[in-house]
């Protein structure tokens, strides 16, 4: 997968593609099963800094707002050059993204389709928001939101999609079930994980469930379903009553 990010500040990106699980997506790694090879990268990132699209002579992107009001708004000339500009890059055709408090909620079915895809292009606004003319221009679009609140520019919501999109593609994670008893995932009915132990067997007086210990799957199994059962129920009920809407 190829993801292109277009970006006022792409050196926020620096330290969250450089480290743990998204650094090891884009880098080569070893067959397991023929050490002397090497698996091709599951995932390429490419930064672009839309500033270096616009046609003003100072430099700038934004403009205060028609009908007045605080705040500036981006362009749609800088937006929409760079976006031109990267998608002739790749030969695949991107899924564009903006990534907006007034989008389609992110969650873990639209994070799936989203693993599927080739090449994503996501926009991070920024300041009061971006010139719907452009949005609009740009169609087929998704307008995607992280949750009920805003932020001060769509670098950090970039960020958690990307977090979420990459550890679902193919050999990534170390072990391919991982993501597949994850809360959320289609796998488990789209409820809340289990709750997870490991060593000490003991601490501060608290146990490990014997259940755990007993060496018998089928009861382990049993437990970890009723666990994440009880545990929606009790904390999101909503996802339970969409799943049996569905």
């Amino acid at each position: 997968m190829r993801i292109d990010v277009l970006t006022l500040f792409p050196e926020m990106f620096g330290g969250v593609l450089t480290s743990s699980i998204l650094k090891r997506a884009s880098e080569q790694t070893p067959d397991p099963k023929d050490p002397t090879r090497h698996r091709s990268p599951a995932v390429s990132y490419h930064l672009t800094d839309i500033r270096q699209y616009t046609a003003d002579k100072h430099g700038n992107v934004d403009q205060r707002p028609f009908g007045g009001g605080p705040g500036m708004v981006m362009q749609c000339q800088p937006i929409w050059d760079a976006v031109g500009a990267v998608e002739k890059q790749d030969p695949r055709v991107p899924r564009r993204i903006v990534m907006t408090p007034q989008g389609r909620r992110l969650d873990q079915r639209l994070v799936e389709e989203l693993a599927r895809e080739q090449r994503l292009m996501i926009i991070a606004g920024h300041y009061e928001g971006i010139d719907e003319r452009v949005v609009r221009r740009l169609d087929p679009i998704d307008e995607i939101s992280i949750g009920d609140y805003v932020l001060t520019g769509g670098e950090l919501p970039a960020m958690v999609l990307i977090d979420a999109i990459v550890r679902l593609l193919p050999g990534v994670l170390g072990d391919e079930q991982s993501a597949c008893h994850e809360s959320f995932s289609q796998q488990i009915g789209g409820l809340l994980d289990h709750s997870h132990y490991t060593r000490p067997q003991v601490w501060q007086g608290m146990e490990v469930p014997d259940v755990l210990l007993s060496g018998d799957h089928a009861k382990i199994d049993a437990w970890r379903r009723e666990q994440s059962q009880h545990r929606t129920a009790q904390r999101r009920p909503d996802l339970i009553d969409g799943a049996s809407a569905q």
